[in-house]
């Protein structure tokens, strides 16, 4: 399809949408037209598919960012390890593109190969940080309107003699631009996972099983290579992300990079950010109207939750297409040996209260940061309070049921008879509890079958006082309803005509603040 069709077709789905709701009895305003948004004209331009690693690197090349993001303008630095003379760098902005999934940003960095120390554990914690030396600093100051549009970039690393890639990844932001949407980027959950030197927050995949409580983002992602081919090495989950648990069977396929590509290629107006951004920014959402939490959004800090329930009583949508999301509060540290903040993650877990020091100081006014579940004690501040629902069970691979049909939110949804969307139920899953929020409403309850018993994934929907609405799906997996990328090298086809509508519905909601009581 060719530019112009694109931005037609995703227009004539816009007004679509837009009409379907508007046919439910309910009043809202005309839907914005977005076929002018920055983000359909940045799709519009050429596309690069060489962003795609084709000889994943073990070790021969790797690096890592002086900051997870950077504000539109800003420089960032790189830190990279090779055992090549020369190495490569290509950055790219990801998206849809026409299909080719990003576009090339910046090429022709030709740089030395430099051999990088590599460092130990902390014999407590367990921390690896590594202090390398800068190899690159890239400024994103431009005079060009168009150029470093907020995004998620992957910067590609190539060995010149030996060929060997990985990547970088960093989000752009615009702090200053109002969007209609704020996609954040869950990376304290990619370094909770991430074995990088032998070490992450969890036994499995730690080195003799001797996992850290501390980690850092100082360090590259680990080599994520699929068994079946795709790789991700360098970019955390969101391209890919392998199971690390000897009981979870199952090898997923990443989340955030698949919403993504749908939200470009449909030309919302969109901008991004990272937790760290939630976490340090009490504003972080101040030029938009709903905020997006997708695949897997696990490790969440005080300042985060604060942050989150303060926008949405004063009116921010939030949409949770995620599971398994704010499970474990974490702390955020300074880097022991630079001072930038935010660069060492803290994670005690199961041990929190024998071994994290805010439970062994004996001063009260600090339990509330003890890293335990939230629903846990001393927080007792269960997850689905802000939600909707919270975490019930791994591994799952099964079909999401609509067991609201005549809601609202699935007028003009292409629903099979059965209410059945396959294979988006997974790969975690959440379901509702008891003494959730008020006037909860339950739009999906999804059966299925694990170690003999039947559990449960639910669909949420519910208004906060303050008129915004807070949606839930209950399940990693729907953004694989959206988009098929990784299929079907690592998974089934999975999309689905009634997942995107009810996606535009959902969204379409989320941007609209109403008086609890004219619904």
């Amino acid at each position: 399809m060719t530019a112009c069709g694109c931005r037609t077709a995703t227009f004539f789905r816009i007004a679509i949408a837009g009409f379907l709701l508007a046919a439910v009895g309910e009043t809202v305003s005309p839907v914005r037209s977005l076929a002018d948004s920055p983000i359909t004209r940045e799709n519009a331009r050429p596309g690069d598919a060489g962003w795609v690693l084709t000889d994943p690197a073990e070790r021969e090349v790797e690096g890592y960012a002086s900051a997870t993001s950077i504000q539109r303008g800003d420089t960032l630095h790189f830190y990279i390890h090779s055992t090549d003379p020369r190495i490569t760098v290509a950055i790219y902005r990801m998206g849809w593109y026409a299909g080719a999934g990003a576009r090339l940003v910046q090429g022709g960095i030709s740089l030395p190969g430099v051999r990088q120390p590599m460092p130990t554990a902390d014999p407590v914690t367990g921390l690896i940080e590594c202090q390398w030396q800068v190899s690159f600093t890239l400024s994103t100051k431009t005079e060009e309107p168009g150029e470093w549009l907020s995004g998620i970039y992957l910067a590609k690393l190539t060995g010149t003699s030996s060929g060997k890639q990985s990547y970088i990844i960093f989000v752009v932001r615009e702090d200053d631009r109002p969007a209609d949407f704020l996609f954040q980027s869950s990376v304290t959950t990619f370094q909770a996972y991430n074995n990088w030197g032998g070490k992450s927050t969890y036994p499995s995949n730690s080195r003799d099983e001797q996992w850290a409580r501390k980690v850092s983002f100082n360090r590259p992602y680990a080599a994520s290579q699929h068994p079946r081919g795709a790789s991700g090495t360098g970019a955390g989950e969101f391209l890919t992300a392998m199971s690390i648990h000897p009981t979870r069977s199952l090898s997923t396929a990443g989340w955030e990079y698949n919403m993504v590509r749908w939200l470009e290629r449909n030309g919302y107006d969109v901008t991004y950010s990272t937790d760290i951004d939630t976490h340090s920014r009490p504003g972080f959402w101040k030029q938009h109207k709903a905020w997006l939490s997708v695949g897997h959004d696990e490790y969440w800090s005080d300042a985060m939750r604060r942050h989150i329930e303060a926008a949405r009583d004063q009116g921010l949508g939030l949409g949770f297409f995620s599971a398994n999301t704010c499970y474990w509060q974490i702390r955020l540290e300074p880097s022991p040996f630079t001072g930038e903040p935010n660069r060492t993650l803290v994670s005690y877990k199961e041990v929190a209260l024998a071994e994290d020091p805010y439970a062994l100081d004996g001063d009260p006014s600090n339990d509330h940061l003890i890293t335990v579940q939230w629903r846990d004690q001393p927080l007792n501040r269960p997850e689905h309070k802000l939600l909707g629902v919270m975490f019930e069970t791994v591994p799952v691979d099964g079909d999401l049921i609509i067991t609201q049909p005549s809601h609202s939110l699935f007028n003009g949804v292409p629903l099979p008879s059965d209410h059945r969307l396959p294979g988006l139920l997974g790969y975690e899953i959440d379901r509702a509890f008891p003494d959730g929020p008020a006037e909860l409403e339950i739009l999906g309850h999804s059966p299925h079958q694990r170690n003999g018993q039947v559990v449960y994934g639910d669909m949420t929907l519910y208004q906060a006082p303050s008129g915004a609405h807070v949606f839930a799906t209950g399940t990693m997996q729907w953004s694989w309803g959206l988009d098929d990328y990784n299929a079907p090298a690592l998974r089934t086809a999975r999309t689905s005509e009634a997942a995107q509508q009810i996606t535009r519905n959902v969204l379409e909601l989320l941007t609209r603040k109403t008086p609890p009581s004219a619904q």
